[in-house]
């Protein structure tokens, strides 16, 4: 018996003294890495981090930058208190007066909405044409100035993002695809009247329509509305695919200029060059 206590003592004490001998396991927290890139502009420099929620677009962004396509590109659209775009490469030797916003290169980025990314100030986003897919421009881009906003008026936007998305996933069913067809005839034919008539036909009716994801704009992405502000009408309708973090007040020069015709600085406001941060 006396054998058996000592035995067992000696076990134990060899336990006790292994696992005061042991590490304490460490929990090891992944990192998320974004590529970062610096925007030099004639306003000022900023740096931008892109999503990797959204590699096409982050992806796109970066081999345009090495090809050096936004390097002297102008932001040919200006608005105050919303945003500021550019990426025409048809605006780097574009003479006063120009109408600028249709360049770009043979080819779309599909999009990549995301509920978490939205359009807080200093937003990176893809501008688009009105294509039903709602797939963004091979190079042009956005950046949201925004303004701060109340409760009202983020239910408003809200409201706005929502028809918009019961008018996408209406034109995307295929019971709807008759009707869609119709317009498009009528607008191959060049009948602006019928078109007109079918356009506000499938306008009227997808207003009604309720089977799609509604999107709702969270609490945490409200308070960044309330304090920072942004364009929160723009969400899930573009892609959003990076955001400022060094240089905000770049934007609020940007956005402060004279504009004149379709929102163009009277005075170009060019970006010197775009380069990838290694």
């Amino acid at each position: 018996m006396k054998l058996v206590v000592r035995v067992s003592l000696v076990l134990v004490v060899f336990l006790l003294v292994f696992a005061c001998n042991q590490k304490p396991t460490v929990a090891v927290q992944k990192v998320e890495v974004r590529k970062k890139i610096e925007m030099v502009t004639d306003h000022g420099t900023m740096v931008l981090e892109l999503y990797n929620e959204t590699p096409l677009h982050r992806d796109n962004f970066i081999k345009q930058a090495l090809a050096g396509v936004y390097d002297s590109v102008l932001f040919h659209r200006v608005i105050d208190s919303f945003m500021i775009q550019g990426g025409d490469p048809d605006s780097k030797y574009a003479k006063p007066g120009d109408t600028l916003g249709n360049g770009g290169l043979d080819y779309k980025i599909p999009a990549e909405f995301n509920p978490n990314l939205f359009h807080k100030k200093g937003v990176l986003a893809a501008a688009r044409d009105g294509n039903i897919e709602r797939a963004s421009s091979s190079t042009q881009f956005y950046i949201v100035e925004g303004k701060v906003l109340n409760d009202s008026l983020i239910d408003l936007a809200q409201f706005r993002v929502n028809s918009w998305l019961s008018e996408y996933y209406f034109k995307n069913d295929p019971k709807n695809k008759a009707l869609l067809d119709s317009m498009q005839v009528a607008l191959v034919k060049e009948d602006m009247e019928k078109y007109a008539v079918y356009s506000e036909h499938i306008h009227s009716m997808s207003q009604n329509y309720t089977n799609f994801p509604a999107y709702s704009i969270s609490a945490a992405q409200r308070e960044v509305y309330k304090t920072i502000g942004g364009t929160p009408h723009l969400d899930q309708n573009y892609t959003v695919y990076g955001e400022v973090i060094e240089g905000l007040e770049v934007i609020d020069s940007i956005s402060s200029v004279q504009t004149g015709i379709f929102d163009r600085p009277v005075k170009d406001v060019r970006i010197l060059s775009v380069r990838v941060v290694e």
